[in-house]
């Protein structure tokens, strides 16, 4: 990789599920936790309730797929800029498989479903293509080891 500006970043994770006992049991914790970021609202962590988790509370693995999705998002408003188009409103319905095997597991996939909905007069053909750009850019998708896939549609407004 070529050499070029380093980026850091500091999460701070405290586990507040020890209720009493420690660890003394698979079913004796809670996997409660607090995600903390200097200067941004605590975020409430927990397991997937798969693993003994709290359901009102984010996990790992749908924060995985929002970073995913976030950063795809965001490098397609800036390619979408680029290439002229003018996009009026973004959503996505992301959707990420995760695959368990004895004590482990790993991510399988994660396909985003971005429908981007772009001023009349863009050019539907450069808004789908911004999303391969858009692909490429995201960092999070290039940090990853299984295939992150886009499936978008393009809605073009109405005059």
């Amino acid at each position: 990789m070529s050499s070029g500006h380093q980026h850091h970043y500091r999460v701070d994770v405290e586990w507040t599920g020890n209720l009493g006992s420690g660890t003394d049991g698979y079913r004796n914790y809670s996997r409660d936790h607090s995600i903390c970021i200097a200067g941004k609202p605590t975020l409430a962590g927990s397991s997937d309730p798969t693993f003994r988790g709290d359901a009102t509370r984010h996990n790992p693995e749908d924060m995985l797929v929002t970073a995913l999705s976030t950063c795809h998002m965001l490098s397609y408003l800036h390619m979408a800029t680029v290439a002229g188009v003018v996009v009026t409103a973004y959503s996505d319905a992301a959707e990420g498989t995760m695959a368990t095997e004895g004590n482990g597991g790993r991510f399988v996939d994660v396909v985003l479903h971005p429908t981007v909905t772009i001023r009349a007069g863009s050019d539907p053909a450069k808004a789908a293509a911004a999303h391969d750009d858009a692909h490429h850019a995201c960092f999070i998708a290039n940090s990853v080891n299984f295939p992150v896939r886009c499936e978008p549609r393009i809605v073009v407004e109405s005059v």
